[in-house]
């Protein structure tokens, strides 16, 4: 039987996930290619033999989306497996209709065909949309974890883009473990809250490897979602965030959507800072979608160290990278800070910004007076740098990175059989 021929399109997490899962070492299938796009300078590598398999002595190439028509016509391809988050529903079925026009299937894979299934216990963190408020959740529930007696081990979404074959399982418990395995921003703004907080947090590209390890810590496994993309191991307990400051995009937003079908519970997040009427519409939303998930609000308060810094001052706003670039949010925490404690105006950085961080503006045009702290490399860290050092202003406002959540927190330990302390 002729093998099918695969062509993955990704941006360095789910497709790399998808692979694993579903066509490493099954011979009916030829990967011949992965597409990359949304995170800059991530395509031109290989997805090396050592993550492969035997099937693929010399790797796959990890090449630009921009080239897929191309690519499908070149490599004979039969189907395109759409393998990344947080795009609208029209966005992925225009992709979709690139696709089929050019010949090939369009596939989309769902849970029971990429879900491991853990020994131990599972709670999710999900959201609708990236900057939705996963990461404050997930540290509230580790949080209460532990007060119940439990080891916590968080497993994060994936940001490898870096050296593939170095990042297949890494463990994160001291901050020097960001230095030792050159973490960039993003991955940074995600894991060194949960390390300070004394948590132990996986991430890579092997997501079974880093099961079996992370298996081995841990009483209770806790996945921490990236952008709005569905878990990548099966949870006992799904709770997805949502966020009011964008009604509507809980539904119209792939697989952010996923994720409200799916969800236990849904945290209404920002309530404080949200229009009321679009928080009644994404409850409308949410019992309409998932009547059975249980709904609970939360505030998501600012706190700043030093609120005279920001009083009567010029700021520049340094807000969340993918919220504002991917995520399409106008503001972010940073925004509601500034308005908050009254600074006198925020400044507007794009006088000042170059290198990696103009090209960014350029492919976001819609970021506005704002600085997204993108970092996903030397060069974007640098640029950022040189930006803030550069930018004529008095002060920054740096807003990268709780509901109450104990009491489903306890009966989700009751049901597996983990309430009882150490």
């Amino acid at each position: 039987m002729k093998r099918k021929k695969i062509l993955i399109m990704g941006a360095a997490g789910r497709d790399f996930h998808n692979f694993n899962t579903v066509f490493r070492d099954n011979k009916d299938y030829q990967v011949v290619a992965f597409t990359a796009t949304q995170i800059p300078n991530i395509e031109g590598r290989k997805y090396p033999f050592r993550l492969a398999g035997k099937l693929y002595p010399q790797g796959i190439p990890i090449l630009p989306e921009k080239d897929l028509v191309k690519l499908i016509k070149r490599l004979e391809v039969d189907q395109v497996v759409f393998s990344y988050s947080d795009i609208s529903h029209s966005y992925v079925m225009h992709k979709a209709s690139t696709v089929l026009a050019a010949g090939a299937d369009f596939v989309l894979l769902g849970k029971d065909s990429t879900m491991l299934k853990s020994k131990k216990p599972v709670v999710a963190i999900c959201a609708t949309r990236t900057g939705s408020g996963k990461s404050q959740t997930t540290r509230k529930i580790s949080r209460i974890l532990k007060n119940f007696g439990k080891k916590v081990v968080v497993v994060r979404h994936p940001m490898p883009y870096g050296d593939l074959t170095k990042q297949i399982c890494q463990r994160f418990e001291k901050l020097s473990d960001l230095d030792k395995h050159k973490c960039t921003i993003e991955e940074r703004e995600e894991y060194e809250p949960h390390i300070r907080e004394k948590t132990v947090v996986y991430a890579g590209v092997d997501y079974r490897v880093i099961l079996s390890e992370a298996e081995k810590e841990a009483d209770v496994i806790l996945w921490d979602g990236g952008n709005n993309d569905i878990a990548f191991y099966q949870p006992d307990l799904l709770i997805t965030v949502v966020d009011p400051h964008r009604p509507g995009h809980e539904i119209s937003y792939f697989p952010g959507e996923t994720n409200l079908v799916l969800a236990d519970v849904v945290v209404i997040n920002k309530i404080v800072t949200a229009d009321s009427e679009n928080v009644e519409l994404v409850r409308t939303n949410i019992k309409r979608e998932n009547p059975q998930a249980q709904i609970i609000e939360a505030a998501s308060p600012i706190f700043v160290e030093d609120p005279e810094v920001i009083m009567g001052k010029e700021v520049l706003v340094v807000e969340d990278g993918p919220t504002l670039t991917h995520g399409g949010m106008g503001y972010g925490a940073g925004v509601v800070a500034a308005e908050k404690f009254r600074a006198k105006r925020i400044v507007d950085p794009r006088p000042w910004i170059f290198g990696e961080i103009k090209k960014t503006f350029e492919k976001y045009p819609d970021i506005g007076p704002l600085l997204p702290a993108i970092g996903y490399g030397k060069k974007q860290i640098s640029d950022l740098e040189k930006t803030i050092n550069t930018t004529e202003c008095d002060s920054v406002i740096i807003a990268t990175g709780k509901p109450d959540l104990t009491d489903i927190i306890s009966d989700f330990l009751k049901r597996t059989g983990k309430l009882q302390s150490k």
